[in-house]
This record gives C-alpha cells, structure tokens and sequence, in this order.
C-alpha cells in the first residue's frame, strides 16, 4: 500500500510541474487592492501551497476535534 501511494504522490508531482512549467508567463493577479504582475507559475505554486495549508490546518482540527470526543 505504501508504493501506491508514493507512485500516486508522484505522478501528482510530475503533472503538476508539467503545468507550471507549461504557464511561465506573466499575468496581472488582484489581490484585494493591489494589481502585481506575476507569472503564472507562481501563481499556481503559491495557490497550491495556500491549498495544502488550509487542507491540513481543517484536518487538524477534524482529528484533534475526533481525539476529544473519544
């Protein structure tokens, strides 16, 4: 089960640096009240980063929230 699951981690891997590297241009991003020209490879690395952030903060709390309860 563990080789599954490294083989699936990375295959995500590859495609996703595929992706990146196929968006390299540069693109305006709004954030709130600022306009910054970045590329879009940055943009998709930090919105993935900020994804995984958020995914293992709410599973955190799922699990410590489960450890209580028990």
């Amino acid at each position: 089960m563990k080789k599954v699951k490294l083989v699936a981690i990375v295959i995500a891997s590859v495609v996703a640096l595929i992706v990146v590297l196929q968006n390299t241009e540069v693109t305006p991003a709004r954030i709130l009240f600022w306009d910054l020209p970045m590329s879009r490879a940055l943009l998709l690395i930090l919105t993935f980063v900020l994804g995984f952030v958020v995914g293992v903060l709410v599973a955190s709390n799922f699990l410590r929230k489960k450890r209580v309860k028990a």
